[in-house]
């Protein structure tokens, strides 16, 4: 309820603002303006197709950084000389801004889908890695150590006993990477000249084109709701499947 009237106060704000004459109104529009264009670019326009296409590659991208993040992070985590190993490269990788290999990655891939999936899984790809480490980090030992002693493998405690129990802290790894990678899939699309179609296209367009600031912020919102609306659904998954992890937690 309160997140709710804090969006209606934000609106709210924008609408005076635009209506007042504080900005000129070419630049920051109010929000009525801006809802009414979306309305537009949704049921005249074909938004929804640029929508869906950059929903997609987002989701692809996210499960490519999960896929290539949680058993790599599995690995490391269980097996300390390979993480002492792969260490210095990891330090190395991980402060490189992903926006900035923008450029290399049209160049060697293109505009497409194999560019915006690479640099969303070289951004998102770290959250993943580093909190299922820490999640192994903070697994029982006596757990490891009974199923040990029931004959159990390395590769069998790690994924019957270690997995399970850092499953909460990999879940939020995935949590912040999905935020990480609808940005890196949007800034794609801008700087990449919107070569598949999509949100970030659309903002291009508007931009260098027509100077409309109204879809620049229809286009926006739209962002916005996606990565709140995913934010809710991996919240609502990790509260219902992971229960036992936020017993004591603040509502």
């Amino acid at each position: 309820m309160r997140g709710t009237i804090g969006v209606t106060v934000f609106l709210a704000v924008g609408e005076a603002i635009g209506r007042m004459g504080l900005v000129n109104r070419e630049d920051l529009p109010p929000t009525s303006d801006v809802l009414r264009t979306l309305w537009d670019m949704l049921t005249v326009e074909g938004f929804g197709s640029d929508i869906l296409i950059t929903t997609v590659h987002w989701l692809l991208g996210l499960a490519v950084a999960i896929v290539i993040g949680v058993p790599l992070g599995l690995l490391l985590g269980s097996v300390p000389v390979l993480n002492a190993a792969a260490r210095l490269a990891v330090d190395f990788l991980r402060p490189i801004p992903s926006v900035a290999l923008i450029p290399l990655a049209i160049m060697v891939l293109g505009t497409g889908t194999e560019m915006r999936v690479f640099v969303m899984v070289f951004a998102s790809i770290w959250p993943i890695l580093f909190n299922t480490i820490y999640g192994l980090s903070e697994v029982d030992p006596l757990a490891k150590e009974t199923a040990r002693s029931f004959g159990a493998g390395r590769l069998r405690i790690a994924v019957t006993v270690s997995l399970p129990s850092a499953a909460p802290f990999i879940l939020t790894g995935i949590r912040l990477a999905a935020t990480i990678a609808l940005i890196l899939e949007i800034t794609a699309e801008l700087l990449g000249g919107g070569g598949a179609g999509g949100i970030g296209k659309v903002i291009n367009v508007a931009t260098s084109g027509f100077g409309r600031m109204d879809v620049v912020l229809a286009a926006t919102l739209v962002a916005g709701a996606i990565g709140l609306l995913a934010n809710i659904a991996l919240e609502y998954v990790s509260r219902r499947g992971f229960a036992w992890a936020h017993l004591g937690a603040p509502a």
